[in-house]
């Protein structure tokens, strides 16, 4: 569909329910389905409910562009312009240990562990179903702790060959009060 990306816990998987049929963009609804709000998200990144559990899903905004999860830079790093995958990742390590970097603000994300890269347009209880003409969605599973976390995003050229899209989450110290 050619929506966003989206980082939805494992848990919460079977409550999201992508693109419908009765959402606004695919069908003739009025009222937003998932993959409808996910595609709502105006910043470089941002977080939306799934189902009615108080589950959270991150929304990796803009364009679907080829991406995968840094785990010693607890970032998702999103291919906007490289000549090579080994150039791309050393940007990234670049830009996340630059002090100067602009970072965007995204809100806070709460998860409760291991969770599904993957279109924003797809079923969570749908990705291990082929499609009627042939191959799956795609999806990767993301290895993350259970935590609260502070999300920030750039987009940036970081140097004459590369520029890289990231969304880091950071760990957010909670009150104790």
């Amino acid at each position: 569909m050619g929506g966003p990306l989206i980082v939805v816990p494992v848990s919460a998987l079977a409550a999201w329910h992508g693109c419908t049929e009765s959402g606004v963009m695919a069908g003739d609804a009025s009222a937003p389905d998932d993959y409808d709000r996910a595609c709502a998200v105006d910043d470089l990144a941002g977080v939306i409910a799934v189902g009615e559990s108080g589950a959270q899903a991150l929304v990796l905004a803009d364009e679907p562009a080829t991406s995968c999860y840094l785990p010693e830079h607890r970032a998702f790093l999103r291919w906007l312009g490289a000549d090579s995958e080994a150039g791309l990742r050393a940007a990234a390590g670049a830009v996340i240990s630059d002090p100067v970097t602009e970072w965007e603000e995204c809100g806070t994300w709460s998860s409760d562990g291991p969770a599904v890269l993957m279109d924003s347009a797809e079923a969570g209880s749908a990705l291990d179903t082929e499609y009627s003409g042939g191959g799956m969605p795609t999806h990767a599973w993301v290895s993350l702790p259970a935590g609260h976390w502070r999300v920030r995003a750039t987009h940036t050229k970081a140097d004459e060959e590369n520029s890289v899209g990231l969304v880091q989450i950071l760990p957010l110290e909670r009150d104790t009060q």
